[in-house]
């Protein structure tokens, strides 16, 4: 991805070191396995990429590894990046539809960071915090996402970026709320319904995906696939399988690694979020 030159948000805050070196709270030192175990079988609270990435999250000893602190590096320019260009796109979609538009807030932290949510940690992986409309990412998660599964590359880590802007739409767009009632009013239907929720934040990112290919020099050979291999990646029978051996439908909350992959192929090949219906 040719991302040097495009515009840059400046709603990226970066807490990088502000945490390091104390131990992070929740899953403390379980583990990927053990995170996976109690992410499956402990009913652990999920949100944007959810249980899917928490259960990828970086373990401890990988934060230090974290790329050099401050505005400057290109980490920090790369998130800018990836966000003002989700910025554009998506205040220019709800313009058009006579809706309004607001930012999220983005927050680079290593290890632990407070958030809305009450806490944000390493083992918690990228998620959408709706109740401070703000983006939390260790880059940690990146260097797990391309050991452990093998989805490497920038477009991986755009369109996980992507994931979780698009459940800040999701939540503008009231959306998410929506989902939140009929779950209240329905638990039965709340697997279910989360795992539109997720796919639908897939078809979303895959807009933006076609927003970047339209302005015909920032994809490079080979970037398309690289989100297809993260969205495979995430998947729940996936990650099922990786946990237990076994693959349990009734339990998914984000969707098949097809399913996935399906979904941000249907919103990169059409560009239209009105296509992105996947309540249907």
């Amino acid at each position: 991805m040719r991302w040097r030159g495009l515009e840059s948000s400046s709603n990226v805050q970066d807490r990088r070191g502000m945490s390091r070196g104390r131990a992070a709270t929740g899953a403390g030192g379980l583990g990927i396995i053990g995170i996976l175990i109690a992410l499956f079988f402990g009913g652990g609270e999920g949100g944007g990429l959810g249980a899917a990435l928490e259960s990828l999250a970086a373990p401890q000893s990988t934060i230090a590894q974290t790329i050099p602190d401050g505005p400057g590096d290109d980490a920090f320019e790369f998130v800018g990046a990836v966000l003002g260009t989700n910025e554009t796109l998506w205040e220019g979609i709800l313009a058009s539809g006579g809706l309004q538009y607001r930012d999220a807030q983005l927050v680079l932290f290593s290890g632990s960071t407070q958030s809305g949510c009450g806490g944000a940690t390493s083992q918690v992986g990228p998620h959408y915090c709706s109740l401070d409309e703000t983006i939390y990412i260790d880059l940690g998660f990146f260097d797990e996402l391309q050991t452990r599964f093998g989805a490497s590359g920038d477009f991986a880590q755009a369109y996980v970026i992507s994931h979780e802007f698009a459940h800040h739409m999701l939540n503008v767009l009231g959306i998410s709320g929506q989902v939140q009632n009929l779950s209240q009013q329905d638990p039965g239907e709340r697997n279910k319904l989360s795992v539109s929720l997720e796919l639908q934040a897939d078809c979303f990112a895959g807009v933006w995906a076609n927003s970047m290919f339209q302005r015909g020099d920032v994809l490079e050979p080979g970037d398309i696939e690289e989100a297809l291999s993260a969205a495979a990646a995430v998947g729940d029978d996936r990650i099922q399988s990786s946990v237990n051996g076994r693959i349990d439908p009734e339990t998914w909350t984000h969707g098949s690694s097809e399913q996935r992959v399906d979904w941000f192929s249907a919103g990169y090949t059409t560009g239209d979020a009105n296509q992105c219906d996947t309540f249907g």
